[in-house]
């Protein structure tokens, strides 16, 4: 862990520890996803919980504090702001690298904006509740585009940001992690050990480092650079010995 982890592990120890001993729910900014992982390695497994304001989000909050503590929930502070062209017919084939920019323009930092997820040329934008409110008053040119901004509501959110879930079938020799994600991305297997060797893999929120690990039903698997996908098991076994598994790939 070089010097700047070790700095933003204190800060997280800092947070779980006032968290725990004023009995208040405590938020980050979002996190990327060594962030997050650091942060759920700053408390005991439940006491951290992240999120990015819908399921599948790479840049997430970390919340301190659960019920069982507590004896209530509190939301994430996590608004979503829509973004589309004034007349779309005639606006840029906008990216994310595009919006994301433009944002920065207003004088933004990066850790209050989370995902941005683009739709038919309009923009979702997870951001923290008190920016959200400048974002939607002062954004009106995105590149060469003109654009209107509105805050959506929880069911707007729903309704316009569902993650879409695209299910894989692989036929591979185990259920090792360094096997699935081979298949899954289609790269070599010492390609895929090379990710762990990098640090790249999170299973459930936290950094994985062991490719050998067996995968479970339900884990989460994200890999830095290639995407996120929900492992869901054995479907049967060939007639040769392998395995048939599904996987849930985020798209």
């Amino acid at each position: 862990m070089d010097n700047n982890d070790q700095q933003l592990k204190k800060r997280f120890d800092e947070l779980a520890r006032k968290s725990y001993n004023q009995g208040i729910y405590l938020f980050t900014d979002f996190l990327s996803m060594p962030d997050a992982a650091i942060a759920c390695d700053s408390a005991p497994a439940g006491y951290v919980t992240l999120f990015g304001g819908t399921d599948g989000c790479e840049r997430v909050m970390a919340r301190f504090g659960n019920a069982e503590e507590f004896g209530y929930e509190e939301d994430f502070p996590i608004d979503v702001v829509m973004i589309e062209p004034l007349i779309k017919k005639f606006s840029d084939e906008l990216t994310h690298r595009d919006f994301l920019g433009a944002l920065m323009n207003l004088g933004i930092e990066r850790d209050v904006i989370g995902d941005i997820m683009i739709r038919d040329k309009t923009a979702y934008v997870f951001a923290t509740r008190k920016i959200v409110p400048y974002i939607a008053d002062s954004l009106d040119k995105v590149k060469h585009t003109s654009v209107k901004c509105r805050i959506l509501s929880t069911e707007e959110i729903t309704a316009s940001v569902s993650v879409e879930l695209e299910r894989q079938e692989l036929v591979i020799s185990s259920e090792r992690l360094d096997a699935v994600i081979s298949k899954l991305y289609n790269m070599s297997r010492s390609q895929s050990i090379g990710m762990f060797r990098d640090k790249k893999v999170f299973v459930n929120g936290r950094q994985y480092e062991n490719n050998s690990g067996v995968v479970k039903p339900g884990d989460v698997v994200a890999v830095r650079g290639f995407g996120k996908f929900v492992y869901e098991g054995i479907i049967y076994e060939t007639k040769k010995g392998r395995i048939c598994v599904a996987a849930d790939r985020y798209v």
